[in-house]
């Protein structure tokens, strides 16, 4: 006989970490070196910044910004519509690490993030989600990219295990978030088990991330909550939230013990804003456990 998995509730209090009324806000990632998180607004396009002391720092993009991610040598990558750019806060400076070469006029990137090794993992997709033409890709060192899974709709849910065996992976329209291994040729995937299966909880899988017991947080697009699954998927915990739109989160703070979420307005009319007025907010929680340092890209990266 098989066991369902367990589903709990718990309540924790939630505070808005920044009022910034994103339209689709998106990859928060915590830089340990500048104490700082930064995330994007898909639709601004815009690039921000949260300091701990609560300063916040915003930057404008030249075009859609789907990612953002860390940069070994300082600054970050951020995963434009024509490519990957290395940006300096510092100087407001761009440099192309990796061009997209042909697609559709309407591709965009959407999720990254580095891995252990200091590869950048970042997904492309047509905005929207209007075909299922997207795909996972993973950038090495040297700046060469390859295809791990292609036929993606939405691709999501970028996340790595603390031993880096695994990594999780969702096409949100599918409504299934699953962990994966790379076999022996580092580029064939096979799947290893079903985290959080459709229907479970509410909403669908968006962005994800994994403390340091190894447990999945995954934010739930229009179903109000993050849920913190076991890697086997027996168990989940979910956390609502004020917003329906929850787009990702990722641990930060000094302890790396407060979880940071990013919200949408994108798809709200006027009666759901109304409703939802920290719509668009970044978020925190702080659910009495800890994650884990985001790596950076290992990479000087080559002009494309």
């Amino acid at each position: 006989m098989i066991n369902e998995p367990a589903v709990s509730h718990r309540e924790v209090p939630v505070r808005v970490a920044a009022a910034c009324a994103n339209m689709l806000g998106e990859s928060p990632v915590w830089s340990v070196r500048e104490k700082a998180l930064y995330w994007t607004d898909i639709r601004a396009p815009a690039l921000y910044r949260l300091s701990a002391a609560g300063k916040i720092d915003r930057w404008e993009m030249p075009e859609l910004a789907g990612s953002v991610v860390l940069n070994g040598p300082g600054g970050v990558i951020v995963g434009l519509q024509s490519g990957l750019d290395a940006f300096d806060p510092d100087t407001d400076t761009f440099r192309r690490l990796l061009g997209f070469a042909g697609g559709h006029s309407d591709d965009r990137t959407n999720d990254a993030r580095c891995d252990a090794q200091g590869r950048l993992w970042f997904t492309r997709m047509r905005d929207f989600g209007g075909t299922s033409t997207g795909g996972l890709y993973r950038m090495d060192r040297a700046g060469e990219a390859v295809q791990l899974i292609a036929g993606v709709t939405i691709p999501n849910a970028i996340c790595f295990s603390p031993d880096g065996r695994r990594f999780h992976f969702a096409d949100t329209p599918k409504e299934s978030l699953d962990a994966f291994e790379l076999a022996e040729d580092g580029v064939s995937v096979r799947h290893v088990a079903t985290v959080i299966p459709p229907g479970l909880v509410p909403g669908r899988p968006d962005g994800a991330t994994v403390d340091a017991e190894g447990y999945v947080w995954n934010a739930r697009f229009g179903g109000g909550c993050v849920v913190r699954s076991a890697p086997d998927g027996s168990g989940h915990v979910i956390y609502p939230l004020p917003v329906s739109r929850p787009t990702s989160c990722s641990f930060g703070g000094e302890g790396l013990d407060r979880l940071f979420v990013t919200t949408a307005r994108q798809g709200l009319d006027e009666a759901g804003l109304a409703a939802e007025p920290l719509a668009g907010c970044l978020l925190v929680i702080e659910p009495g456990i800890s994650g884990l340092a985001e790596p950076a890209f290992a990479g000087a990266g080559t002009q494309a």
